[in-house]
């Protein structure tokens, strides 16, 4: 195909200052890379909060020009590879092929979100050590039956995280998976694999005791907060968690929530995550995960985010961050289409 030299793309001059649209040259790949023309890109809440990740690649994929793909934008290297632009540069093993029965904007929900969730529960590096909660892969033999069974708590599970967080949920085999939410969201989460959904405007007491009722004699071993931000939320999760168990919380580091969640203590384990697929401790993790996704979504095991299309592709995304950033979204995902933005 014609490849531009140059590119819209929605530029971000300075930290704090607003996103702007504008024109970046189209890098061309190197060796075990592929430029990838971007259809379409979600829009996350590190994309209004200015986080960034970091880089690099290794095993080539085979993949042929015109392959459908999805990938996780590399917010360090953001002039190559970012997806608030028309193409970007990626390394080929941290892509997976779109199979035809998922879009481009259904596909686009699912890179950061199904990362993070992945790198918190499954990361088996050494250096992860002390983040993750290095579970069993659900992709292993042994991950789909090492904790069938046992019940799994999810708290928010309506957000992008929450979804793909029951999804791998009920890979592993866990039952029952409750979940907190607007109950407007409910049939969707049940759609997903939620076994049970608890009002999440309750009291943390109003829904351990809930929570306590559907476990029954079963304890609750394993919680995943999709939604850390709350120091209360967090508190909940802790809370839910018999001794021994693991608490996943998606925030980078311990230093962000309460000392009391961090060191909950009577053996209670808890794992943080960056969520980049870069980094050198992450990068065996990502690939492995990559190799399954377009299967998971051929056999509808994995089911993408509910999607809501932004107008005037790049150039209504900053609106789109202001919707995200007063949390007016629930239940799906906001998505651009980089190569609709006007001339």
């Amino acid at each position: 195909m014609s490849i531009p030299t140059t590119q819209k793309a929605l530029l971000l001059h300075e930290a704090g200052m607003p996103y702007v649209l504008g024109e970046s040259p189209v890098y061309h790949p190197g060796p075990e890379e592929v430029l990838v023309k971007i259809m379409a890109c979600a829009l996350n809440p590190i994309d209004h909060m200015i986080a960034n990740p970091p880089v690099r690649s290794t095993l080539l994929r085979n993949l042929k020009e015109g392959d459908k793909v999805l990938f996780l934008g590399d917010g360090t290297n953001a002039k190559r590879s970012s997806t608030f632009q028309q193409y970007a540069v990626v390394p080929a093993d941290l892509t997976a092929i779109i199979p035809d029965n998922i879009t481009f904007e259904q596909a686009a929900t699912l890179p950061l979100a199904i990362t993070t969730d992945v790198l918190v529960l499954y990361n088996q590096s050494a250096a992860a050590e002390n983040i993750g909660l290095r579970l069993t892969p659900v992709w292993e033999p042994e991950g789909a039956t090492a904790y069938a069974g046992t019940p799994a708590f999810i708290i928010g599970g309506a957000s992008s995280l929450g979804q793909y967080a029951i999804q791998l949920a009920k890979l592993a085999g866990h039952n029952p998976i409750v979940t907190t939410a607007s109950l407007h969201n409910a049939p969707l989460l049940i759609s997903l694999g939620a076994t049970h959904v608890i009002d999440r405007h309750k009291s943390n007491e109003s829904v351990l005791a809930e929570l306590s009722t559907i476990a029954g004699e079963k304890s609750v071993e394993f919680v995943f907060v999709a939604i850390p931000h709350d120091p209360e939320v967090c508190r909940l999760g802790r809370d839910a968690l018999a001794p021994g168990g693991a608490l996943a919380i998606v925030l980078p580091s311990p230093y962000a929530i309460p000392e009391d969640v961090a060191n909950a203590g009577d053996g209670k384990r808890v794992g943080f995550v960056y969520g980049s697929t870069y980094l050198p401790h992450t990068r065996e993790v990502s690939v492995a995960m990559y190799r399954q996704l377009t299967s998971w979504l051929q056999k509808g095991a994995l089911k993408p985010n509910p999607v809501e299309v932004l107008p005037n592709g790049l150039a209504g995304i900053p609106e789109g961050l202001e919707r995200m950033k007063a949390n007016k979204i629930s239940g799906r995902k906001l998505v651009a289409r980089p190569q609709e933005t006007p001339c």
